[in-house]
């Protein structure tokens, strides 16, 4: 739901996501609206005005008259338009259209964060606004048999928006029907509405009468629009029979990898041909349609049957090295708790496989923890991290195996209780090593507690949903601090939140030494994050006056958290249960400077729009041991919005013409969109997933750091760009 306010410089949009859009005016006066938007919105103003200002996003212009549609140049000239009706589509979090008449000019600013639409006289024009919000609206009711399962697959695709390569754009994919998961031996019952809406691609999939099989075939069915059965055959096989396909899968486990081979194709030759509509850009990749000999016109008019004959015959290899690289993997057990989180895990178009792990052996997770940190690392800052740290980095090493030795509560094997991060009992949690596949995050839905991937609860997806219901006024962020001597994050991720606020709707509240009852209300609040700062241990979070389990709760109100205590783990898991969506725990012991130095780094990657699985593989960087913290619940989500429209990152190094910059823009919510950097001379759009290199000098390296409000990461540590741009400028 969309809500509008005024403010000092103009008026503000805001969703119950914490999403929110913020125009500023000239001389604005707000009228009932006379006109009606060509595209579906929530809301509608008319405002007169002179000039408006609004966010820096991708934006087209569309002639109401001849149809012709252009994207505004990624330059800072200015586009004049001419006597006409127009609609101004902006790509922004919050989806954003105008309606006016010409003559008006389009610039984008200086810094390229707003663009500025200017009349030449006061002028009415029509605004209206759409939430992204991808709430499913219909539900249908299957056993968890083979049967049940292909059903759910073929009825997924109702939600497209439609058969087209524009399906890939992840505005044009809806939320599939949720799945109620009914006795073996009931039947399936699919709403008529969701029958109506699903549209015939002419694309069948037939499978093996297996729910493993299925389950790894689900997110190419549910982007292709398949009608899927199940059979007696051992392998699947896929046909579209108007376009004589016929093309044979293999059977398990090598399914695994042609089915997500086929998916990524399919997926990203059809972001190539889709630039042949209305909504073309300058992609990067577009070139490699006419090495391939791929006729983007043909394609883009044809049906889905006849696009996936053509795209069949284009050879993996020959697209392999420019795929992007895919966003999300899922490991998933084919139980009814795999069934039940299905609809979510293909409205994040994420991949998925089987669950496989294997013991991690001796001091396994310590050499992996350190091969993580010290990866992109010099000699020299090798030395540089001895000569700060009060211990040596084999003395440490030794001290965290110890340390994970003691979880069962052992006091002798820790280093201190003023360097850990707990004074009692740690609750023990025994860890795995995931058989990982492709994927920038991974998130686990099985037995075990495996390293490196969010744990996924069916509980959290259905929570994220319910919490699109909530009233708000934008994002409510309470601090606690139960213990008096952890005042250095405290005081930091206080300040973090609050500056944030500036620039998107924050509300911070500061809490100490809270006693049971105080935390347990706390906790049942409707706050959208909670940061806890104190201690936790096996009989749940230390107050002054005993411990607070989570499990002991009535419900939990929070929708996200951080947990920022030694062995925070199974708190974590009870606080998604009982209601929240996710949240960032640790496993075992942590050091007190570690913890100080994640959890200042992840408040800031949250607050500035980076999911929570992206936001900690980031932050957890910064700190030997980062293996000991996890994300619990939808790793996928997100808090806040970003500046960047998606979150991005920079990778700096030193090369002799000066700096190689790469520049990464990636969200796990939005498979299939793209990016500019606005770096250099490259006026280039990228896909999501791939990165974006570009050579500059010091001073043009220095310029966009100032500006562009993003991490970096830079001799092997993570920095948040401004603080960076002094240090590269001076040559320090």
């Amino acid at each position: 739901m969309l809500e509008w306010e005024a403010t000092e410089s103009g008026f503000r949009v805001h969703d119950s996501a914490g999403a929110e859009c913020s125009v500023g005016g000239s001389q604005l006066e707000f009228t009932e609206p006379e006109r009606e938007l060509p595209r579906p919105v929530d809301i509608t103003l008319d405002c007169l005005t002179t000039e408006l200002t609004l966010p820096g996003a991708v934006v087209y212009l569309i002639s109401l008259t001849s149809g012709e549609t252009e994207e505004l140049p990624g330059t800072t000239e200015p586009k004049a338009m001419p006597e006409g009706e127009y609609l101004v589509d902006v790509d922004a979090e919050v989806k954003t259209y105008l309606r006016l008449t010409g003559p008006f000019t389009l610039c984008r600013t200086a810094d390229y964060d707003g663009v500025v639409l200017s009349v030449p006289a006061r002028r009415r024009i029509t605004l209206g606004f759409r939430s992204r919000n991808r709430k499913p609206t219909a539900e249908l009711t299957i056993p968890p048999t083979p049967e049940g399962v292909a059903t759910a697959l073929t009825y997924s695709s109702a939600a497209h928006k439609t058969t087209g390569t524009d399906r890939s754009y992840p505005t044009l994919r809806g939320h599939p029907p949720l799945l109620e998961i009914a006795d073996e031996t009931a039947d399936v019952e699919v709403p008529s509405a969701i029958r109506e809406a699903r549209d015939d691609t002419g694309i069948e999939l037939l499978a093996p009468n297996a729910v493993e099989s299925l389950l790894v075939l689900a997110p190419l069915a549910y982007y292709i629009g398949a009608d899927v059965q199940v059979g007696n055959v051992a392998s699947p096989i896929l046909r579209a029979p108007d376009a004589d396909v016929a093309h044979e899968l293999p059977a398990m486990p090598d399914l695994e990898r042609d089915a997500t081979r086929l998916l990524r194709k399919v997926f990203f030759l059809d972001c190539l041909v889709r630039n042949a509509g209305p909504y073309d850009t300058e992609l990067a990749e577009a070139s490699l349609l006419d090495a391939l000999g791929v006729d983007a016109e043909t394609l883009y008019a044809a049906s889905p049957a006849d696009r996936l004959a053509a795209y069949l015959d284009v050879p993996y290899g020959a697209i392999e090295q420019r795929l992007p690289d895919w966003h999300c993997s899922t490991y998933v057990e084919p139980d009814r708790d795999g069934l039940r989180a299905l609809p979510f895990l293909l409205d994040r178009m994420s991949l998925i496989y089987m669950p496989r792990t294997s013991e991690l052996e001796g001091s396994e997770l310590v050499e992996r923890s350190l091969d993580d940190f010290y990866r992109g690392r010099s000699p020299e800052d090798y030395r540089s991290i001895s000569s700060r740290s009060p211990r040596n980095v084999d003395t440490e090493s030794a001290e965290r195996e110890e340390a994970h030795g003691a979880r069962s509560g052992d006091r002798t094997a820790t280093s201190g209780d003023s360097d850990v991060r707990s004074a009692g009992d740690v609750a023990s949690v025994d860890v795995l090593k995931p058989e990982l596949r492709g994927g920038r995050i991974h998130g686990w839905l099985a037995e075990g507690t495996p390293i490196d991937v969010f744990n996924c609860l069916p509980e959290a997806f259905e929570h994220r949903i319910d919490a699109l219901d909530r009233a708000g006024d934008g994002i409510d962020i309470a601090v606690v601090r139960n213990d008096a001597a952890m005042e250095v994050e405290h005081a930091d991720v206080a300040d973090i939140y609050r500056t944030r606020g500036a620039d998107v709707s924050i509300d911070v509240s500061v809490h100490e030494r809270l006693s049971t009852t105080e935390l347990a209300r706390l906790f049942e609040a409707e706050y959208d994050f909670a940061h806890y700062i104190g201690h936790c241990e096996t009989g749940g979070f230390r107050c002054p006056d005993g411990h607070l389990s989570a499990s002991s709760l009535t419900g939990c109100g929070l929708q996200t958290f951080f947990l920022n205590a030694c062995g925070s783990y199974h708190e974590g898991v009870d606080l998604v249960r009982q209601g929240a969506v996710a949240g960032a725990v640790t496993f075992s012991q942590v050091l007190n400077d570690h913890a100080v130095s994640v959890g200042s780094t992840f408040a800031k990657l949250l607050v500035h729009g980076f999911g929570f699985e992206r936001a900690l593989q980031l932050a957890r960087r910064r700190i030997m041991m980062g293996k000991d913290y996890a994300v619990v619940g939808d790793g996928t989500h997100s808090l806040a919005q970003s500046e960047n429209r998606l979150p991005a990152t920079v990778e700096l190094e030193s090369v002799e013409a000066g700096f190689l910059l790469t520049y990464d823009q990636f969200s796990s919510r939005h498979a299939g969109a793209f990016y500019r950097p606005y770096l250099g001379e490259d006026r280039y759009a990228y896909l999501c997933g791939n990165e974006s290199d570009h050579v500059l000098d010091r001073s043009a390296v220095a310029a966009f750091l100032e500006r562009a409000a993003l991490p970096v990461i830079y001799d092997g540590d993570v920095y948040w760009s401004d603080d960076l741009a002094d240090r590269i400028r001076s040559g320090h």
